[in-house]
């Protein structure tokens, strides 16, 4: 095993970290050797397309497409992967540092509107298609891991500032350094933004309104409020065999988007409050040919009510509600998470891991203040009320899960590679499941890889699905199954030229259980059938000139109508130029085209419209100490982008995007 260590960190200095990839087997790998078609983005990547979210940096990965949640209206990132996009992406596993950020209520990486910061990502490393045999639940679609930078990649300490649109600015510092065999690398960022004002033409109080019994009482057309106040800090500790990632992310005054009912707010106001941490150790030589890794983690999630939320405005329901219909829905979540993971080498050809772990996931608190009673017909106004019983959004719950793996990677011939795991996950609430993989490599020339994968995969219900009640609309069901999935890939990848590479992956997935409300409840119903690919390349025509770009196709259909399932684009083409033009310059232009997006079964509407944005970003590239500068200007020729939202929520213009946008950033090293 010190031999394999010592190996990897040789290639490393002879490739580059941007060749190697750690999320496809959980040991590191050179990518184009990975059983997966991975991606990996690097911090000098971000930098490079002047990316101020990560939503804005997982646009660029192939195959991927950042939406807005439909279910809540929020404008909450949800993260499609290979046409599987749904309201609140709980198909997409997301973790930082090894550690899922997924939430108990909905099942998704980000409940509200808060995004880490890009600053101190050191890389983001992506696999398309089924990763439950290493990862577990949500490793549907695709898996999603943020690594965050240690103090020898910050070295020193590093302040900086930035100015943009909708009267946003932001102020960081970073500092990382070494104390003997201690090293401490910790970040700070606080924000303020108004947020872009896209005006709603129509929302749910509309549809009431159309009826002509009552006064209108609908604030739309109106603007989106989504302005909000963030802070965000981490740490990364490192003593010998032990490392320490803490992390603490607020955000506070947030307005309400589209409103939480798709009807316009102009008052409520959330909080959402995040504490997480996590420990490590890893020996590389605990015996051997023995490597053992062992981990703890603990995340504590308050989501609050700053003010109560405006569901409906004043008037609503026929003047039923002359205050509006008001609720202050509330609740607290905790995580605990122990693992063990042990890699052994010894035998001839083979690379065995083994892994098994402990989850305890409980929303253990649950309020709600409001003034009505839901009923299967309309709504009725009561006076403020502290809802229990029936009457509350859900009450506290909790789930506990038990899993194991095992995974082998055999180099059973010269240049052939096969890679076998599976895993078994018992839930206290739902049940079993087990999920294996398969994959075959196959170095079939210095110059061409080829790879053949299948897996399958699962995604747990949540707690909304699982738990909800005192919403007529949506009631949960707690004898609903997870859903799974079945992938086949097929991944071609070549390097053309020394300075020029491709790559064609192919895929075809089928899904079934799909969870979906039946009626006002949750159920197991429908399945989803899903092909097509994805062509890449990279090329460095000059020394100080690169091209990347990609395109990639899909279709989802329902087997039971033949129709497309919607939401997601069917064409998705990306392309960036990075130009070196002189020493301590840079400047960098990329082209994000989205396209054919069809509208689910029912929606009658044309389909969601097509649209072409480029981004264009200078700065300056010191490699010494002192003041480094950007320039950025998102959607520079202020192309009308909208994501879709649901027919049913009276939003029939779907969700508009930020038009054209200018950041200006400063930082300093000392």
């Amino acid at each position: 095993m010190a031999q394999i260590a010592e190996d990897e960190k040789e290639l490393a200095q002879a490739y580059g970290d941007r060749d190697f990839v750690s999320i496809a087997t959980g040991t590191k790998q050179l990518l184009r050797k990975a059983p997966a078609a991975a991606t990996v983005i690097t911090a000098a990547d971000i930098v490079a397309m002047g990316a101020t979210t990560l939503s804005e940096v997982l646009e660029t990965v192939p195959g991927m497409h950042i939406s807005r949640n439909a279910l809540q209206n929020n404008y909450t990132p949800t993260y499609g992967i290979r046409g599987i996009l749904t309201d609140s992406s709980p198909h997409v596993l997301m973790m930082i540092n090894g550690i899922p950020m997924t939430n108990a209520f909905l099942g998704n990486p980000n409940e509200q509107r808060g995004e880490l910061p890009v600053e101190n990502i050191s890389r983001i490393e992506v696999i398309r298609g089924p990763g439950s045999a290493v990862y577990g639940a949500d490793a549907f679609a695709g898996t999603v891991n943020i690594v965050t930078k240690t103090a020898e990649e910050v070295n020193g300490s590093l302040l900086g500032v930035r100015l943009g649109s909708f009267n946003s600015r932001d102020t960081w510092f970073q500092h990382g350094s070494q104390q003997g065999e201690l090293e401490v690398a910790g970040y700070l960022k606080i924000g303020r933004t108004d947020g872009q004002r896209g005006i709603i033409r129509a929302d749910a109080q509309s549809k009431i309104d159309a009826l002509g019994l009552a006064p209108a009482a609908s604030l739309a057309p109106g603007a989106l409020r989504l302005g909000k106040d963030t802070v965000d800090a981490q740490i990364d500790l490192a003593y010998q065999k032990f490392r320490i990632h803490g992390s603490y992310a607020l955000l506070n005054n947030a307005g309400t988007s589209a409103g939480i009912a798709a009807a316009l707010d102009p008052t409520g106001l959330i909080r959402s409050e995040r504490f997480s941490g996590d420990l490590s150790w890893n020996d590389p030589n605990f015996g051997s040919d023995l490597s053992l890794t062992l981990q703890a983690a603990h995340m504590q999630l308050a989501n609050e009510n700053i003010t109560p939320l405006t569901l409906f405005p004043k008037g609503a329901f026929f003047g039923s509600f002359p205050d509006g219909m008001m609720g202050a829905p509330e609740k607290w979540e905790r995580q605990t998470r122990l693992s063990a993971a042990m890699v052994y080498s010894g035998l001839s050809d083979h690379r065995l891991r083994l892994g098994m772990g402990h989850d305890q996931i409980e929303i253990y608190k649950t309020a709600e203040t409001k003034n009505f009673i839901a009923t299967s017909g309309l709504p009725i106004s009561v006076p403020m009320y502290t809802a229990t019983g029936i009457n509350l959004f859900l009450s506290p719950h909790s789930r506990n899960v038990n899993y194991a793996y095992l995974q082998d990677e055999w180099g059973f011939a010269r240049d052939w590679t096969l890679t076998g795991g599976v895993r078994y996950d018992h839930y206290s609430d739902f049940g079993s499941t087990t999920n294996p993989r398969l994959a075959l490599v196959w170095e079939a020339r210095q110059d061409i890889t080829v790879k053949l994968m299948y897996g399958r995969a699962f995604r747990a219900p949540s707690f909304t699905e699982l738990y909800v009640t005192g919403n007529p609309v949506a009631l949960g069901n707690p004898a609903l199954k997870p859903e799974k999935i079945a992938t086949f890939e097929g991944l071609v990848s070549w390097q053309m030229q020394p300075n020029l590479h491709t790559s064609l992956s192919i895929f075809q997935h089928h899904i079934a259980d799909i969870i979906a409300l039946s009626g006002t409840t949750y159920m197991n119903t429908g399945r989803q059938n899903g092909s097509g690919g994805e062509i890449e390349f990279t090329w460095d025509p000059m020394a100080n000139l690169r091209l990347s770009g990609y395109y990639a196709y899909q279709k989802n259909v329902d087997p039971a109508t033949g129709q497309n399932v919607g939401y997601a684009p069917q064409q998705h083409l990306y392309t960036r130029a990075d130009w070196r033009f002189s020493p301590g310059w840079f400047v960098s232009a990329q082209l994000n085209r989205i396209a054919q997006r069809k509208r689910p079964i029912g929606d009658t509407r044309p389909d969601v419209p097509d649209y072409t944005s480029v981004d264009l970003t200078l700065r300056t590239d010191q490699p010494k100490n002192g003041w480094d500068f950007a320039i950025s200007l998102r959607n520079a020729l202020n192309a009308d982008i909208r994501e879709p939202s649901k027919a049913s929520s009276g939003i029939i213009d779907d969700f508009p995007m930020p038009g054209r946008t200018l950041y200006l950033q400063a930082s300093y090293r000392l």
